[in-house]
């Protein structure tokens, strides 16, 4: 079985800022593209960025300049570092993994969320 553990969120003033990190574990053989997806209430989920295998990353117009997605393939963790937040930016923050498990089939997985609120 494969786990994406995710930490980091909580409560921020505008402006502010917050680090999350996803780590993934279990009988993984190969991580491909990670990332970072956001649901505000009465919204739809939605990216907000990814990092591939390679370092290559795309986000969201929303978050272009603010955020920062990184990955650290040894601890098979995903971050996002989240600067001048906004109460736009309030919402749960999910982890997303493409995975290869070892002796077993590639999938896509999700992490439980950590909820991002930002407000003064």
């Amino acid at each position: 079985q494969v786990q994406l553990v995710e930490s980091g969120g909580g409560l921020v003033q505008p402006g502010g800022s917050l680090r999350l990190s996803c780590a993934a574990s279990g009988r993984i053989f190969s991580i491909y593209t990670m990332g970072w997806y956001r649901q505000a209430p009465g919204k739809e989920r939605e990216l907000v960025a990814t990092i591939a295998e390679t370092g290559s990353t795309n986000y969201a117009d929303s978050v272009k300049g603010r955020f920062t997605i990184s990955r650290d393939n040894a601890k098979n963790t995903v971050y996002l570092q989240m600067n001048s937040l906004k109460p736009e930016d309030t919402a749960v923050y999910y982890c997303n993994a493409d995975i290869w498990m070892a002796l077993g089939p590639r999938s896509d997985y999700w992490g439980q969320g950590t909820q991002v609120t930002v407000s003064s």
